[in-house]
């Protein structure tokens, strides 16, 4: 199993530690670091910056929010960074949330799936480079058929140094999952539980069972893991230090009727607590909706406890659809977790 490690978006300023997670993971033969974006801090910018200090280690988004960046500046930006990290590019895309596309790029959220498919369409036209790109969607048209007319066909100026990029999407529901498989080359799941495996092989393998299919179970990459690994002798104590993100994405990273992280929980039996939770985060009870989050939740998604709880629990994770497995844990543990994964 390949290992990874990410660096997520940040709001007051990046983490203190950031550097040393993409110099430490070059260090220690980690495989793949990836960046993260919401409504702030970009994916990118990240991930030249600290990843110039690397030689060896992919360099992903996860992700890249599909409605900051028309597919062709996605290309652009992937394949002038390939260039500049000698083909170590991964793209991870997802489309996020109404709220987000709407409040924040300002662009619509019309069926998430027939979008994304558009888009990697383009986005992949652009960097193989073997033809003027063309493409005449719903969501994407190139070029543009309500505009002055004098738009044409553009092949790339840049001569791609791959001419094939792999693409994952991040993607939580069954069906995006499955679109993932088909037409990816990876799946970035969030809120990832080994209680859930049966759930996510069956979506994965309907992707791969489709007519053209891009690639066989066996080529491609799921990358994921624990929310967090927390090593404590008092396991409360740690799944203290996570009930609070948990509580975030349920109750307030969505609306009511349109939150995907919800809906994950609410697939793993939590139904009940997840409506608590949210119902307290939107009636401005951030407290109370951390309260609301059991114990039981966070160890469905994170490794938490004593170190020998976590040896053997990790277990569980090893033995599903991941092909990579996300370390996030505090600098010091790397090479400990990187281990006992290995």
């Amino acid at each position: 199993m390949r290992t990874a490690v990410n660096v997520g978006y940040w709001g007051a300023g990046p983490p203190p530690d950031a550097a040393r997670r993409f110099t430490d993971a070059e260090r220690l033969g980690i495989d793949q670091v990836w960046t993260a974006e919401a409504y702030g801090s970009d994916a990118w910018t990240p991930l030249a910056w600290f990843g110039s200090r690397t030689s060896r280690v992919q360099l992903g988004t996860a992700v890249s929010q599909l409605s900051a960046r028309p597919p062709a500046t996605l290309a652009m930006t992937a394949m002038t960074m390939d260039h500049l990290t000698g083909g170590r590019v991964l793209i991870g895309i997802g489309t996020s949330n109404p709220q987000v596309t709407e409040g924040w790029y300002g662009q619509p959220y019309p069926r998430p799936l027939e979008r994304t498919r558009e888009y990697v369409d383009v986005l992949r036209q652009v960097i193989a480079r073997a033809e003027p790109v063309t493409h005449d969607g719903r969501h994407y048209q190139l070029p543009l058929r309500t505009g002055t007319g004098l738009g044409k066909p553009l092949r790339s100026i840049l001569h791609p140094r791959r001419t094939e990029i792999p693409v994952y999407l991040g993607a939580e529901g069954p069906r995006n999952v499955a679109l993932a498989a088909e037409i990816a080359d990876g799946w970035l799941p969030m809120f990832f539980s080994p209680a859930m495996n049966g759930f996510y092989a069956a979506a994965l393998a309907e992707g791969f069972a489709r007519p053209g299919a891009r690639r066989p179970a066996a080529a491609f990459d799921v990358v994921g893991g624990p929310l967090g690994i927390l090593v404590d002798d008092d396991t409360e104590r740690a799944a203290d230090r996570l009930r609070p993100a948990l509580a975030l994405y349920i109750g307030g990273m969505g609306a009511r009727r349109a939150n995907f992280h919800y809906e994950v929980f609410a697939r793993m039996g939590y139904e009940g607590e997840a409506r608590k939770i949210q119902d307290r985060y939107l009636d401005g009870d951030k407290q109370g909706a951390v309260a609301a989050v059991p114990t039981a939740m966070v160890e469905d998604v994170a490794l938490i406890g004593p170190w020998a709880k976590i040896a053997d629990e990790i277990q569980r994770w090893t033995g599903t659809v991941l092909t990579t497995f996300l370390i996030s844990c505090d600098p010091p543990l790397l090479e400990k977790v990187a281990a006992l994964v290995r």
